[in-house]
């Protein structure tokens, strides 16, 4: 057999690959959803390669749009592990005034983390999490999504920032996600096992290329 490859040039692959997905969508789905939602799953699926996130991702009423609206006003975001930071645009973001923030590597926080008996992850979402944060991407650890969920329960109780929680994995992945759905009101999240530091920088670069379109 003869495998037939695509002849295209490298300026025209990301385009390419969006008109497939969105060719390939389920155009019943595709029909019930607005385009900023549309396209937030689109670049989920290009980050991927898998269509289940079209069933499985779920959006809070106005999460895109405080998202958005916390990009533009130069707040920075906050992650849960250094994976998510790499794949978030630096340029793009830096353009409104915003960074991305990641301690978990810092001794301060390791140190702290042990003293307390918690991940690193968790212990940094704490001691990081203030009104500078409009965006909290959370792509590995169901523990610090759990922490992030009740820190901005407590702390935020108007304007809170967007929670991005898309922790992968099977020990209280699904179960952390669920917690976000049922106690927080400005959410991106996807149901399930699946999610991962991919999907997470994912979202927030498509929520940077909504912001500027």
């Amino acid at each position: 057999m003869t495998v037939q490859l695509t002849k295209i040039s490298a300026g025209d692959i990301e385009a390419e690959s969006f008109r497939i997905i969105e060719s390939e969508f389920n155009s019943t789905k595709r029909a019930e959803l607005d385009d900023p939602t549309f396209k937030v799953i689109q670049r989920v699926i290009h980050a991927t390669g898998d269509f289940a996130f079209g069933d499985n991702m779920r959006f809070a009423q106005g999460a895109i749009a405080r998202g958005i609206e916390n990009l533009k006003a130069g707040k920075n975001i906050l992650t849960d592990v250094t994976m998510v930071a790499s794949g978030i645009s630096k340029p793009t973001l830096a353009r409104w005034g915003g960074e991305a923030i990641c301690k978990v590597a810092d001794p301060e926080i390791a140190a702290r983390a042990k003293e307390l008996g918690k991940t690193r992850s968790e212990t940094a979402l704490n001691e990081l999490l203030d009104e500078s944060i409009g965006i909290v991407a959370i792509g590995n650890a169901p523990t610090a999504l759990v922490e992030a969920v009740r820190v901005v329960k407590e702390r935020f109780p108007v304007n809170p920032p967007l929670i991005i929680g898309v922790p992968v994995g099977f020990v209280n992945a699904p179960e952390s996600k669920d917690l976000l759905v049922e106690e927080n009101n400005c959410y991106i999240t996807a149901l399930g096992r699946k999610g991962g530091s991919p999907v997470a920088a994912a979202i927030v670069n498509a929520l940077m290329k909504l912001a500027i379109e």
